[in-house]
């Protein structure tokens, strides 16, 4: 699960920087960029959510990755109308950038968590028995 995190940032840097070094107008590198912001994006989506899920007990659950979707949806907004004010004021190489180095954060986040103990996963519940569905 962390390897998998630490593909997202390496991922999303990679899209940053071939962003950013593109050439102004070849579309075929920032489609690859905006392929690369893909698949770092699900990276770093299905690993969080794994994260979260095995840091919470079975009872929080639901809240908690219900929180975490609130606040992704929050920061997708709040990148999404500050992007535009970095173009402004910066350039899309400016933004591009920003983006690929936001992206290497998590690698000192994911050394933090490799030094605490990964939390025990609980069993899958049994499936019921006849007697206990009735």
């Amino acid at each position: 699960r962390r390897w998998i995190a630490g593909a997202s940032g390496v991922t999303l840097a990679a899209a940053g920087a071939l962003a950013a070094l593109a050439p102004p107008h070849s579309v075929p590198a920032l489609a690859a960029a905006l392929v690369l912001l893909g698949l770092g994006w699900n990276f770093g989506l299905v690993s969080g959510t794994a994260l979260v899920i095995d840091a919470l007990p079975p009872t929080r659950r639901a809240s908690g990755q219900g929180l975490v979707d609130v606040g992704i949806a929050l920061a997708g907004a709040v990148g999404g109308l500050s992007s535009g004010l970095v173009v402004v004021l910066g350039g899309y190489r400016t933004l591009a950038l920003a983006g690929g180095l936001l992206a290497l954060a998590v690698i000192p986040v994911l050394g933090w968590a490799a030094r605490r103990p990964a939390p025990a996963r609980t069993a899958p519940a049994a499936p019921r028995t006849e007697a206990e569905r009735t």
